[in-house]
């Protein structure tokens, strides 16, 4: 049983935070790659310091909550864009689709 749950840990874990399993593995260039896992970590460790710091009130847990909706969102929409359209990480960058330099 611990074992199986084990895996399914592992599973998860390198899902989200492997950039060879994850669905940023379709992006083409790694540098946008590893900043898109630091964005999105910086983003959840953001979602998590401000709901737990604001579990003082239900307001303000709302509010914490809605962060960390808005955090699984948010992850959910970029890797699905990495999966189905790498290309659209590459087109902020004003990169060619080659992507060489000028």
């Amino acid at each position: 049983m611990a074992n199986k749950l084990g895996g399914y840990v592992l599973l998860a874990w390198n899902f989200v935070f492997n950039h060879e399993v994850s669905p940023v593995r379709n992006i083409p260039d790694i540098a946008i790659r590893h900043y898109i896992l630091q964005a999105l970590g910086l983003m959840w460790a953001t979602s998590f310091s401000l709901a737990i710091g604001s579990y003082a009130g239900f307001v303000a847990s709302a509010v914490g909550h809605t962060v960390l909706i808005a955090a699984a969102a948010v992850t959910v929409a970029t890797l699905t864009s990495a999966a189905t359209r790498p290309q659209l990480f590459m087109r902020s960058l004003g990169r060619g689709k080659t992507g060489e330099h000028d």
